[in-house]
């Protein structure tokens, strides 16, 4: 007896066909020839998120930094490929003009995580990728990684309000190397780490073995694995992908010591302002905000410079400073950029390590997609 199937469903005739279309992904995703030749070459690239663009500084400060952060990329041996979404296309490395406009657009470009993606696109609009979405085309074309400020994590009540970032379930399920501060020691980093032992992510800590808290070198917690070079790194990062694992690698570098702020300070003024959260019983999407600037308030904007690059600039939330206040601390912010500029450092000679084990394999970045 012949099978049938049900009208209006796909068959495994039609799973075949979307299988092999992938091809039809290219015409989505626009990647730059300097991009495109590097991937091909097996010459090192490192991805970057755009949020540091539209959401942290005003222009042309914003445009100032990111190029800076490229060219740190540059200098270490690895070809940048800033991420964005501009007009509806997916774009993987911009152009001068490019980082412009996204500089200029600011925040009426949408932060854009996965879950945005299909709409930003859809309507043709403009994204900021964050974390989330900034893996997710990394992996697309084969950009093994991605350096950040810091990623999301559980907040604090998160078993209750389950208010637990996409950038952790984002690196269980999407195969790249994420480099980054840590976590915000304002969330709650035990059971930010446990949740990553949950969805299978390998965490280091880079020459330490105690996990990263952003402006702080410690949190209290340990990791499980410790990295010290670049080549330990790839090697981790080679052998995770080699076995097919599916999910990332998350690198945890500290701040450098002479750019950390007072860790006691900010420390004292994270647990006040805690404290003073659960008074005013002000959770969820309202807390962090509230946090951010009341650990401001009470270090006397000591902390300030450290919140905006990694917070605002990063995107997980943003704090309307007033405009005077913001540019007070501005010169305080551009010594602290420094971490960003560390870890676009050490992630580029990481991408150069891994290119180097890999032996500069050819490949065409169409059978990527």
């Amino acid at each position: 007896m012949a099978s049938s199937t049900v009208k209006g469903l796909p068959t495994p005739d039609t799973h075949l066909r979307l299988s092999n279309s992938k091809s039809a992904i290219v015409e989505l995703v626009k990647v730059s020839p300097e991009v495109s030749a590097a991937l091909s070459n097996g010459q090192p690239v490192v991805a970057l998120e755009s949020t540091i663009i539209s959401h942290g500084m005003p222009f042309p400060q914003n445009l100032e930094t990111a190029k800076e952060v490229e060219a740190i990329v540059r200098e270490n041996g690895a070809v940048p490929a800033t991420i964005a979404i501009l007009d509806g296309k997916p774009c993987i490395g911009l152009n001068v003009e490019e980082l412009e406009k996204l500089a200029r657009l600011g925040r009426r470009a949408q932060k854009t995580a996965r879950r945005d993606i299909a709409y930003v696109v859809a309507t043709k609009g403009n994204g900021a990728t964050t974390v989330s979405s900034t893996m997710f085309f990394a992996a697309m074309v084969g950009i093994p990684v991605f350096v950040t400020g810091g990623i999301g994590g559980v907040h604090r009540h998160g078993e209750n309000t389950m208010d637990i970032s996409s950038d952790l379930t984002e690196l269980g399920r999407t195969p790249v190397a994420v480099i980054s501060a840590g976590v915000k020691s304002m969330l709650d980093i035990p059971r930010t780490l446990e949740y990553l032992e949950t969805q299978g992510v390998c965490v280091a800590a880079y020459k330490t073995h105690e996990f990263p808290a952003f402006f702080t070198e410690r949190s209290g917690c340990k990791v499980p694995c410790r990295v010290d070079t670049p080549e330990d790194c790839a090697q981790l990062i080679d052998v995770s992908f080699k076995l097919n694992l599916g999910s990332g690698v998350l690198i945890a570098v500290p701040i450098p010591k002479e750019h950390s702020a007072s860790g006691d300070l900010i420390e004292s003024a994270i647990e006040r302002a805690l404290r003073e959260a659960r008074e005013k019983n002000i959770t969820g999407n309202a807390e962090t905000p509230f946090l951010l600037a009341r650990v401001s308030e009470l270090t006397g904007g000591a902390s300030l410079a450290s919140i905006i690059l990694l917070d605002v600039i990063y995107n997980k939330h943003y704090v309307l400073y007033s405009a005077q206040r913001f540019f007070l601390f501005y010169n305080k912010a551009r010594d602290d950029i420094a971490l960003v500029k560390n870890n676009a450092a050490i992630g580029a000679k990481i991408s150069v390590a891994i290119a180097q084990l890999r032996g500069h394999c050819k490949r065409d970045i169409k059978s990527r997609l």
